[in-house]
């Protein structure tokens, strides 16, 4: 209680830099907290649903049923579904209203761009918040840095204006003046291992909706090319 009491009697007996540099520092670091939280949920939301649709994918089963499972759902898509969604529906699309004729390629092409355009939706939701962390996780010790500076030398100031100085006399200035540096600690590390733990996270979740894509339009690709086949197959017969 005595150490509780002792910090508030620094940060109100410390002069207005010193505390409007602690203030900063524990909004940030306030901020940093609600940020880490919610980005740990959503993430762990977009690992769980893409880890239950590639489980339900990848069992076999017919596109356009899944197609017409998420179209029901549409507004509440993420992650690899959203990917899917935008992917076969561009297929659809680019199958009704051109040539049926055309080759794989360009219909494929389509596909991919569809998607690389969803991922980047996604990723964008993903990264959300981090750049806000990144900030914090570098600026931090160096504006706790600047509020210990200032405290130090306001201490030293008030000291050159007396006769006989003593260490009693600049020790709570100084102790006011640390106290900046701590905080800013104490706002930088959680910042930033929560940035480098969610970059992390984020990557192999991109690196997952890289894969099924792949994966996927080789589904695609296999189908398009089959149906060509059996089309050829058919004009041969006849002729």
């Amino acid at each position: 209680m005595t150490w509780d009491s002792t910090l508030l009697n620094y940060f109100i007996n410390a002069g207005l830099v010193v505390k409007l540099v602690m203030l900063l520092l524990i909004g940030a670091s306030i901020f940093s907290w609600m940020y880490i939280f919610q980005r740990a949920a959503y993430i762990r939301s977009i690992r769980k649903a893409t880890n239950k649709f590639e489980e339900l994918f990848w069992s076999g089963g017919d596109l356009g049923e899944f197609y017409v499972q998420c179209t029901k759902q549409k507004a509440h898509l993420r992650g690899v579904e959203s990917i899917f969604h935008a992917g076969f529906r561009e297929f659809l699309r680019f199958r009704k209203t051109n040539n049926p004729n055309l080759p794989a390629e360009p219909i494929i092409e389509n596909v991919q761009r569809a998607m690389r355009v969803e991922q980047m939706k996604e990723q964008d939701k993903l990264e959300t918040s981090l750049p806000f962390l990144a900030i914090v996780g570098t600026t931090s010790p160096y504006v706790g840095l600047f509020g210990t500076v200032w405290g130090i030398m306001q201490s030293f100031r008030a000291l050159a204006q007396v006769q006989q100085a003593t260490i009693a006399m600049v020790a709570p200035g100084i102790a006011e003046a640390l106290i900046a540096t701590a905080l800013g600690l104490f706002t930088v590390i959680p910042a930033v291992v929560a940035y480098n733990r969610y970059a992390s996270d984020i990557n192999r979740l991109l690196n997952r909706f890289d894969a099924f894509q792949e994966g996927f339009i080789n589904i695609l690709f296999r189908q398009l090319q089959d149906k060509s086949m059996v089309k050829e197959s058919a004009e041969n017969g006849l002729s």
